[in-house]
């Protein structure tokens, strides 16, 4: 039997500030760092072996799963970074307030750029000033490839593949994984091993900061799924 633990990143600065991130690469506020570190506390009380990690490129992450490995006493841990498993490209929404766009747009109109399966926004233009603050880890990545925007669909065409290649067979041969990556990518990821519906997925929130634990049997069939931190734990939407 194997876990999967999934934490979505502690609370950003641009979280705090009600802003669309998607790639830019904005550093955790003192917030934020507190809920990496109550993960890490959680994850520590359950005295259980972690065999390989994964996090994403943006720093939010990072720093997140640095947090919780020093809780657990592995600060020399080596871990994996993977681009795939970024968040979401919210493409000419970035870095925009959500209350006020939600008032320029429409609440339906910007429900489906925000919510929906597979209506991206419309794409960030050319040269965009929020490009620049991109992570510098981006240089590894093959630049014709780098969105200009996403739907929650093309986050999973990205997050899925790679899940598929590089992480599913540590869960087959009974490892534990732990995964620090951000709202939208792992969305996606719980749209898949839940078997939620292309309708209903609007309704899975994520809270930050709050380890998911995901307990499989040996034929990765899911018995248990289960918030570590119940204060702060939201609905778990499963075969709708």
């Amino acid at each position: 039997m194997s876990k999967l633990f999934l934490v979505r990143h502690g609370q950003s600065k641009w979280n705090s500030q009600n802003r669309f991130t998607g790639w830019v690469d904005v550093e955790l506020s003192e917030q934020g760092r507190n809920e990496a570190k109550k993960s890490g506390e959680l994850l520590n009380n359950l005295n259980i072996n972690l065999d390989f990690c994964y996090t994403s490129f943006l720093r939010r992450a990072i720093n997140t799963l640095e947090i919780i490995l020093k809780e657990l006493g592995k600060s020399d841990f080596k871990f994996i970074r993977a681009w795939e498993i970024n968040e979401r490209h919210y493409g000419s929404l970035t870095g925009l307030n959500k209350d006020e766009m939600k008032k320029k747009l429409g609440e339906e109109l910007f429900k489906k750029y925000r919510r929906s399966w597979d209506i991206a926004p419309p794409p960030m233009e050319n040269n965009n000033e929020n490009e620049k603050l991109y992570s510098p880890l981006n240089k590894n990545i093959d630049q014709n490839i780098i969105p200009k925007t996403e739907s929650l669909k093309d986050t999973y065409e990205r997050v899925m593949p790679y899940f598929n290649k590089e992480i599913k067979a540590h869960l087959e041969n009974n490892k534990n994984v732990l995964i620090a990556a951000h709202g939208n990518s792992l969305r996606a990821l719980c749209k898949n091993l839940f078997k939620i519906s292309d309708t209903k997925i609007n309704e899975l929130e994520i809270p930050t900061g709050n380890p998911l634990m995901i307990d499989f049997d040996n034929d990765l069939t899911i018995k248990n799924i289960e918030y570590l931190d119940k204060s702060r734990e939201k609905k778990i939407i499963t075969n709708q």
